[in-house]
């Protein structure tokens, strides 16, 4: 039975008439999969069928374990956003966790913006960035029911198409529970810097950034 219904694929077709360059999913499962590892792989699946610049590549996370420690992929269901064109790109762009509810859009969002290779950040934030030296890892803590939680998920994917140093990921509190008690995650969505710096709720761009800072000096 399909996830996405017919209107909802007609709708996602017009978007991606906006896409330039090839984009690749990789979708990390395993032989006996995990909880919602086979919703994740029929969501990615179903949204690649709509257009051709979209594609797939299917991993297990133990018999592929080298592509998976090559694209820091530590945990499943996994998907890793890149850019597949002439010059493939790696813009460390992670969803740990199932992309349903709220967190669809931010994956068809993140699929159009690595396919045109644009951030849409600010200038004064893209200087920040470029400035950077030491490497930046965001978590974005979500539910599929948070409406605020896509806007610092997609915040978090821009910085790391703006910047190599920045990996952001996209955690599914309730699928990772682990974490979500390591990084004292009461409420979503919580974005987690550098293991030491934390921000709350759907923080506008100049206070990311200005947290950013906080956690590399």
């Amino acid at each position: 039975m399909a996830l996405l219904s017919a209107r909802d694929q007609e709708h996602l077709r017009r978007e991606f008439q906006k896409l330039t360059q090839p984009v690749k999913l990789v979708v990390f499962t395993q032989e006996r999969e995990c909880e919602y590892c086979r919703e994740t792989r029929q969501i990615v699946d179903e949204v690649a069928s709509l257009n051709d610049k979209i594609r797939v590549e299917v991993r297990d996370f133990v018999a592929d374990a080298a592509v998976a420690e090559e694209l820091g992929v530590d945990k499943i269901p996994a998907i890793a956003l890149l850019a597949d064109g002439l010059t493939p790109r790696d813009y460390g762009i992670r969803y740990y966790g199932i992309p349903s509810g709220y967190e669809f859009s931010s994956l068809i969002e993140d699929i159009l913006m690595v396919s045109q290779g644009e951030s849409g950040l600010s200038a004064a934030t893209k200087a920040k960035l470029a400035a950077l030296d030491k490497p930046l890892h965001l978590q974005v803590f979500v539910t599929p029911t948070c409406p605020y939680c896509p806007r610092a998920v997609r915040l978090a994917h821009q910085m790391a198409v703006e910047s190599p140093l920045v990996r952001a990921d996209m955690v599914e509190a309730i699928e990772f529970p682990h974490l979500a008690h390591k990084y004292s995650v009461m409420g979503v969505p919580r974005t987690v810097i550098n293991d030491t710096v934390h921000l709350e709720g759907a923080a506008p761009e100049p206070m990311l950034m200005q947290k950013v800072l906080e956690a590399v000096r």
